[in-house]
């Protein structure tokens, strides 16, 4: 990569990481915060606050993700950041369940992802894209595995009011890396955004669409169960889940790394891909049929980072080549709204099926929502490896 390149990939990486562990920060303290709420006794609105943001993401990543098309990533990057930066301060305030409720919601309406995945497209050649995204991918599950490790201390010295505002801070921190750090891209004529009509119609785009909601979904249904999963059945008290956590996101880096140069630079990437849905399958089986002890679940919990770190990195990379230069924005739009979608409805969705059915249930759905997805990943066609290939137009002719 280039200088530029590799400045862009690293800030905007940065940019990323900075939202996300604002978001990831209450995964591991809420659902047991929760239960000194009023209404926090129940695991759907628990499930519900912990992917809330989802909502309003999905609402309107496209909306953010068609203004950058128009109107330029970085204006429209900032100004998600600060209504992140308002959502945060609300739940901070809150004092009951409801609150919080409402403001992860503001914290998704702030949704810059499919502006900051376009600036990442716009500033990278085609052959160093699934680099740059790599790099997004892996600072996502650095700040994760930060997280893991760093929310039940900040829990027990500034309580979750001060999380909050600490993710305040953080978006502040991700706005002065937009303005002063991150590259300019080149200028993005107004009125020429692509039709959301011929992204949706578009089945190559559409089968990555339907993989990002499951990846996401399945996450969040995981991250309903695990944390108490560890301290009831790994006997892990909450201080120490790092102990499991951070191994578990260090060792996939290692098995990711390789994925990634073989799906790159030996042209594998539809093998790698495929092979990364088979793994988070197998994960979701391993979790239902393996028992609770925490050695089994540091060793399902490390796979499932590696085959979510390769997806991570890889699916963004795909729908930037193969969407129109025009329509990029409108693509990873719809991309992000799915994803968004999936992270809300799997907080709800394995809420109301832990609650009512018990963990089984929730690690059979799951599984279940991966075998459909590596069905539909199998009739895939990958993108060309040349960076002077021509880009297909999106539409229907590319199913």
């Amino acid at each position: 990569m280039s200088a530029a390149e590799r400045r862009a990939g690293a800030s905007l990486a940065a940019i990323f990481g900075l939202r996300m562990l604002g978001l990831f920060l209450i995964l591991p303290v809420f659902a047991v915060h929760a239960q000194t709420l009023p209404g926090g006794d129940d695991l759907t609105l628990v499930g519900i606050a912990i992917g809330a943001y989802g909502l309003t993401q999905a609402c309107l990543q496209l909306v953010f993700g068609a203004a950058s098309d128009r109107y330029g990533r970085k204006p429209v990057i900032v100004f998600g950041l600060l209504v992140f930066i308002v959502g945060s301060a609300v739940a901070a305030l809150a004092t009951n369940i409801e609150t919080v409720i409402a403001g992860r919601v503001l914290q998704g309406a702030g949704a810059i992802s499919a502006a900051v995945t376009a600036l990442a497209a716009d500033l990278t050649r085609d052959q160093h894209r699934t680099k740059v995204m790599a790099m997004i991918g892996a600072s996502i599950g650095m700040v994760f595995a930060f997280s893991m490790v760093a929310a039940p201390l900040l829990y027990s010295l500034i309580g979750m009011s001060g999380i909050f505002w600490l993710t305040a801070l953080l978006g502040a921190g991700a706005i002065f890396l937009v303005v002063r750090v991150v590259p300019d891209a080149p200028p993005v004529p107004r009125g020429t955004g692509g039709r959301l009509i011929d992204v949706l119609t578009d089945g190559q785009l559409m089968r990555l669409n339907f993989g990002v909601f499951a990846l996401h979904l399945i996450q969040t249904t995981m991250w309903v169960l695990l944390p108490s999963a560890l301290v009831a059945s790994g006997g892990l008290p909450m201080v120490e889940h790092w102990k499991v956590y951070l191994p578990a996101v260090l060792l996939s880096f290692v098995f990711m790394v390789p994925a990634i140069i073989i799906a790159e630079r030996r042209g594998h990437l539809k093998l790698v891909f495929n092979a990364a849905i088979m793994l988070l399958l197998i994960v979701q089986l391993g979790l239902w049929l393996a028992g609770d002890g925490v050695w089994n679940l540091a060793l399902w919990l490390m796979l499932f980072f590696v085959a979510f770190n390769v997806l991570e990195a890889t699916q963004p990379s795909w729908i930037s080549r193969i969407a129109a230069p025009h329509a990029k924005g409108m693509a990873l739009g719809v991309y992000n709204t799915l994803q968004s979608t999936g992270l809300f409805l799997g907080g709800m969705l394995g809420g109301y099926l832990a609650q009512r059915h018990g963990a089984v249930a929730v690690h059979v759905t799951a599984a279940a929502i991966a075998l459909v997805w590596l069905a539909l990943a199998f009739t895939m066609r990958p993108p060309s490896r040349r960076s002077d290939a021509p880009r297909p137009a999106v539409g229907p002719e590319n199913t």
